[in-house]
């Protein structure tokens, strides 16, 4: 991993802080699984996250969102195991 990378990680990270409360206030998490060269970011939802039929508006509302606003460089972001419903 190259600085550039650890930083945007390190915005992500921020981000996803921010938004964490509600997600583990529902039993969940968010996990960074990787960030290629090409800045896509790959994340897993984690807990009752990871089951949730609501999973998809939560990405889009709020994990999306937040990563968006604070590291927009990120070109797309994908939830490996998001739930579609």
């Amino acid at each position: 991993m190259n600085r550039t990378t650890e930083g945007i990680r390190g915005r992500i990270e921020e981000s996803l802080n921010s938004i964490r409360p509600y997600l583990h206030a529902d039993g969940g998490d968010v996990k960074i699984l990787s960030i290629s060269e090409d800045r896509i970011l790959k994340l897993e939802f984690l807990g009752n996250c990871s089951s949730c039929p609501m999973s998809t508006m939560t990405f889009k509302a709020g994990v999306e969102e937040a990563i968006k606003r604070s590291v927009p460089e990120i070109e797309l972001i994908e939830v490996v195991n998001l739930v579609a419903h």
